[in-house]
């Protein structure tokens, strides 16, 4: 009996230091190991241990940071990351970035978004200070903005999260697909600015509203194809005669009231069937987790 118990208790042991060890071993696996070089939109830089004093001058990328579970590592964010809303928001620029402003607050890394104003001048720069720069491209599609949660996951050793997230972010999306194919298709306008510049289904915000069935009435317009975000003129908008009308430029004033007294507009569909969404700030335009939210939103109005 004391035998069988005996042999009972060194099995227990062993299998315990097996898990103990696979346990280990997947831990050190999820660990980013430094110094670590990265390339990130053309630009190369190395980060020698793990970043604690972070300065995201991207709104997308500050919503990824703190999505992953990184927000104490940050330092500081620019003047336009507003969410979440305990990100240490600072007078920072991410449009046109001051070099000396940056270097002034000591950062140990420094996410920067290549479309910024002279933004290779400030990494060249930043880069010669010792500075570590993640420079940012703006993502086209869904798969560019997994690359960034998986990128920057790395670089701040978060890398389980980064992957937890964009497993959920991947459920929920194809979820919101999925019942949208039930719905018979349906045209649309997404308006950028009053003047009636739009986006097409080769942008990222296209993207969206492609996966989920929906017509773009700017595909066809004259030079969609060379920018991808074309000015449509109001006469063209009333002959596509939209089913639904989305306003990205709710936050400046635009509504279904003045849409509505837009002159010659009462005879889109749209309009005569009140179907004008007002978009929330922000979430259209951003890269970052919430644009889960946005999926969301759009399958939410076409149903």
């Amino acid at each position: 009996m004391f035998r069988r118990i005996r042999k009972f208790g060194v099995a227990v042991l062993a299998l315990s230091i097996l898990l103990s060890s696979a346990a280990s071993a997947i831990a050190r696996e999820n660990q980013t190991k430094y110094p670590l070089n990265i390339v990130s939109a053309g630009f190369a830089t190395k980060l020698p241990a793990k970043p604690l004093r972070i300065i995201s001058l991207s709104p997308s990328a500050t919503e990824i940071l703190f999505a992953i579970k990184a927000g104490p590592q940050v330092l500081a964010v620019d003047d336009n990351s507003n969410y979440p809303a305990n990100a240490p928001r600072s007078a920072l620029s991410g449009f046109a970035p001051n070099l000396e402003a940056i270097v002034a607050l000591n950062p140990d890394f420094v996410i920067l978004n290549k479309d910024s104003a002279k933004s290779d001048a400030i990494h060249k720069s930043l880069t010669n200070l010792g500075i570590p720069v993640m420079m940012e491209a703006a993502a086209r599609n869904l798969s560019d903005v997994y690359r960034e949660i998986t990128e920057i996951g790395r670089a701040v050793d978060q890398q389980a999260k980064a992957r937890n997230l964009i497993h959920t972010m991947k459920k929920r999306i194809a979820t919101v697909i999925k019942t949208s194919k039930r719905i018979k298709s349906q045209s649309f306008f997404h308006e950028l600015d009053n003047t009636l510049y739009t986006a097409t289904s080769k942008t990222f915000i296209g993207n969206v509203y492609r996966d989920l069935g929906l017509i773009n009435v700017a595909d066809s317009a004259s030079g969609a194809d060379s920018s991808g975000y074309p000015q449509l003129s109001a006469e063209y908008l009333i002959q596509s005669n939209p089913e639904i009308i989305f306003l990205a430029d709710a936050q400046y004033g635009e509504s279904v009231s003045t849409v509505k007294a837009r002159p010659g507009w009462q005879s889109i569909a749209a309009v005569k069937n009140v179907r004008i969404i007002e978009l929330p700030a922000d979430i259209p335009s951003r890269w970052g987790p919430r644009i889960v939210d946005f999926y969301e939103l759009v399958a939410k109005s076409i149903k």
